[in-house]
């Protein structure tokens, strides 16, 4: 079967930018981007829009300007914002925090626990940010996490709370937004989970550093360990079992997901079943053993899954690394001709059988390395966009579904975790 082609959009007017961490569709369905330079010193992330009239990106804002806390500041800049978009559609704010890994002004390298306690190059801290989608503007911006990043960002718009974990200290961070006070409900291990998300009773979810599901529930004010696991490959360990992305399926009542790690498996997350919820093991996300060499390891950015988004037919896409059979002992993708080999395939997942099947490809036409994709989301007009990381200029792609249907913002449960 032919797939079909996904169009790539570079940053244009940031032609250094190297990464895109965070893509999220806003409470108005349209789409928003994060324009990283976490490899840089003295630049900060750019928040991008797509214009379909003008099928390109609009540029919004400078992060670290509005932030009070500019790329030339002297210290570690507001970079990027990985994993922390967060949308209300009750008044229109996409909220948006910043993460910590770009070296300050003139300086090649960042170690944030060496310039911990240095006032003159120290990062700040993370920024939370609230942008009105309607009027176009930003309407604040606060200091949000002292001295640490955003690694990701969840939003309960019920209780008006947003659930953070801290880089490096790996905390899980509550935040209420009407009194600004920030508090840790305690450390969860030394690897920070990639998402938090939330179940349809408003209990935020996330993992340790063994794949351990914990939830935070917010009539307890406890953060609990469960009896319930993320799923791996029988010859692999319980270690660096970390959520990477999840989606809401169109039930409402469970998730498709899946770790960041070597071998990662998808699953289904079900939180609603039982005391501790449910875990279901859909099998390998990426190549099976049939298709990889198991005595080599691979790193996570060839061995990758990620941009879970809904599509308008309701049914659940995300992009995987695809791999020449059994040749992972002479690939690298960072170098030259081994970058043309990794190929990114859009999956096209039905919840009600989860069948999947291969349904397109994202490509950059620099042949830049592409099948590294972060976030995905869908616009009103049922497109999916997916973010890129591998490249620089980096940037999203955009996959035209032929969809004739304007979906509003409330068709779909929104996403409300980055």
């Amino acid at each position: 079967m032919t797939l079909k082609q996904a169009q790539f959009y570079e940053y244009s007017q940031m032609p250094v930018s190297d990464t895109t961490w965070s893509l999220h569709a806003g409470p108005d369905q349209r789409i928003y981007t994060a324009s990283c330079c976490e490899h840089r010193g003295g630049v900060s992330v750019i928040v991008a829009r797509y214009n379909e009239e003008t099928d390109d990106l609009d540029y919004l804002f400078d992060v670290g300007e509005e932030g009070r806390d500019p790329g030339n500041s002297g210290r570690a800049t507001q970079c990027k914002i990985h994993y922390s978009f967060a949308p209300c559609q009750r008044d229109g704010i996409l909220y948006a925090a910043t993460h910590a890994s770009a070296p300050a002004i003139n300086e090649t390298h960042f170690n944030i626990n060496a310039d911990w306690g240095d006032i003159r190059k120290a990062f700040r801290g993370s920024v939370l940010i609230a942008y009105d989608c309607n009027r176009d503007e930003v309407l604040w911006a606060r200091d949000f996490i002292p001295r640490e990043g955003c690694r990701c960002m969840c939003y309960d718009p019920e209780r008006g709370l947003i659930y953070a974990a801290g880089w490096p200290r790996n905390h899980f961070l509550v935040y209420d937004l009407k009194t600004q006070e920030l508090k840790s409900m305690g450390r969860m291990g030394s690897i920070n989970p990639q998402a938090i998300w939330l179940d349809a009773k408003g209990r935020a979810h996330t993992t340790n550093d063994n794949g351990r599901i914990l939830r935070y529930d917010p009539d307890k004010k406890r953060l609990e360990e469960l009896d319930c696991w993320i799923p791996r490959a029988a010859n692999v360990s319980g270690w660096h079992g970390i959520v990477y992305d999840i989606v809401a399926a169109p039930d409402g009542e469970s998730m498709f997901g899946v770790p960041w790690r070597n071998q990662p498996h998808l699953f289904r997350h079900w939180p609603l079943e039982g005391t501790h919820g449910r875990m279901e093991d859909l099998g390998p996300a990426t190549q099976g053993a049939e298709d990889r060499d198991l005595q080599h390891p691979i790193s996570f950015f060839q061995d990758h899954v990620g941009g879970f988004t809904i599509g308008p037919d309701n049914k659940i896409y995300y992009v995987k690394t695809q791999w020449p059979s059994k040749q992972e002992t002479e690939l690298n993708p960072w170098q030259g001709e081994a970058t043309k080999v990794f190929k990114g395939i859009v999956v096209q997942l039905d919840p009600e059988t989860n069948e999947r099947v291969d349904f397109a490809e994202v490509k950059r036409p620099d042949e830049k390395p592409s099948h590294y994709v972060s976030r995905g989301a869908m616009n009103y007009k049922g497109d999916l966009f997916f973010g890129n990381v591998g490249g620089s200029p980096s940037g999203m792609f955009r996959l035209d579904m032929g969809n004739n249907k304007i979906i509003a913002p409330n068709e779909h449960q929104m996403r409300l975790w980055g």
